[in-house]
């Protein structure tokens, strides 16, 4: 019997992994800029990921470069395209 759920993103780097690739699956709008809610809403409803976690990934991604996060945190740009270190 199993009395807890799976929660895959407990880890801020496999949060911020999982952001960083879907920022990649996103066209971006002007200069590079995608939409915090385009990344938000999958991470946390389709994925049912909480709300701490992607805190903490989006900031696991600013912090290795990822990701820039603009002052105002309604969008970001997704800053390395190919593979993460």
């Amino acid at each position: 019997m199993k009395l807890t759920a799976e929660r895959p993103f407990t880890y801020p780097e496999a949060a911020a992994r999982k952001l960083v690739e879907l920022a990649a699956t996103i066209e971006p709008v002007q200069d590079g800029r995608i939409h915090i809610e385009k990344i938000n809403a999958p991470f946390l409803y389709t994925l049912k990921a909480s709300g701490r976690a992607f805190g903490a990934g989006i900031k696991c991604a600013v912090d290795r470069g990822w990701l820039e996060l603009h002052e105002s945190g309604t969008y970001v740009r997704l800053l390395s395209r190919g593979e993460i270190d």
